[in-house]
């Protein structure tokens, strides 16, 4: 591995105010390596700062750092997952009542159809239908990883990687116009959940969950294990998830004063920020203020 410069955040919500900059040991965890149930093994330190350590399950964190002077946990989150050995029609049954017809409703009013990419040359097609929609979504408008990117090194590398059939993805089309998309690599005999995103004008239909239910359903029967929801919360990979697991992102530093200043830094700022959070919450001005931002 090779230690790459990372910036430690002071954040509020998606608003960086400020951030530090360290060289880390980058670990990022598998969903494989998650579901293992085996402690990881951290690689040379070399003349880095530190470790930055993403999905390690919260059961092994007292063993990774039962000797490490200087740790921070940095989030929580489940890594949720859908076991596609299950098969569709055991999933769908695992759904509540609710959500089934939800989602049929959902479908239903939607009206889409989808088309389903694979090869090289369906995801170069594929590609050119979803970049230009890329550009409009949520995802891209905040700088977010799971934005389709237009750079042609982005582009030549989920080609080949559809050559070595690593790459499944959707697109969701009203009449001819694109108006969500889905684009997943493998890792292993995982699928990764990478890019997503939707047409803003088409939000209220939720188009994701329609989409994701219909990749769902074509995954069931395919060489993959799990479909790998990967980091964070959202309430459709609660939804649709067969398992999950409790997971966090650890943050490891040499013991040198610099670093210990950060990290208390940090520590102050995120508190100060939970408090504020708190305190809002039970204030009688928090209706007005969602008012306001209206």
């Amino acid at each position: 591995m090779t230690a790459a410069r990372v910036r430690l955040k002071f954040q509020v919500g998606a608003r960086t105010l400020a951030g530090v900059s360290r060289r880390l040991e980058r670990l990022p965890l598998g969903l494989e390596a998650v579901l293992s149930g085996a402690v990881p093994v951290l690689p040379p330190i070399g003349a880095a700062d530190g470790y930055l350590v993403t999905s390690l399950p919260a059961a092994h964190l007292d063993a990774l750092t039962g000797a490490w002077p200087l740790t921070a946990v940095r989030q929580r989150y489940t890594r949720h997952h859908v076991d596609l050995a299950r098969g569709h029609e055991a999933w769908m049954a695992g759904l509540s009542g609710q959500a089934r017809s939800g989602l049929r409703r959902k479908t239903k009013r939607l009206g889409g159809t989808v088309r389903a990419y694979r090869s090289a040359a369906e995801v170069g097609a594929f590609l050119d239908l979803a970049i230009p929609l890329a550009a409009r979504t949520y995802q891209a408008r905040h700088g977010l990883d799971a934005a389709l990117s237009d750079d042609a090194a982005f582009r030549r590398g989920i080609v080949q990687a559809a050559r070595e059939d690593r790459v499944r993805a959707w697109a969701m089309c009203v009449g001819e116009r694109p108006i969500a998309y889905l684009c997943c690599t493998g890792q292993g005999r995982a699928l990764r959940y990478d890019h997503v995103g939707h047409d803003p004008d088409f939000a209220d239909r939720s188009p994701g969950t329609v989409l994701m239910a219909e990749a769902l359903a074509d995954l069931f029967g395919d060489r993959f294990a799990w479909f790998d929801f990967l980091e964070g919360e959202g309430q459709h990979k609660r939804q649709f998830a067969t398992g999950g697991t409790e997971c966090l992102d650890l943050l490891m530093l040499r013991p040198t004063i610099a670093n210990r200043v950060v990290l208390a830094a940090l520590g102050g700022f995120e508190g100060g920020v939970a408090l504020a959070r708190r305190s809002l919450a039970a204030s009688p001005l928090r209706g007005r203020m969602r008012t306001l931002r209206r």
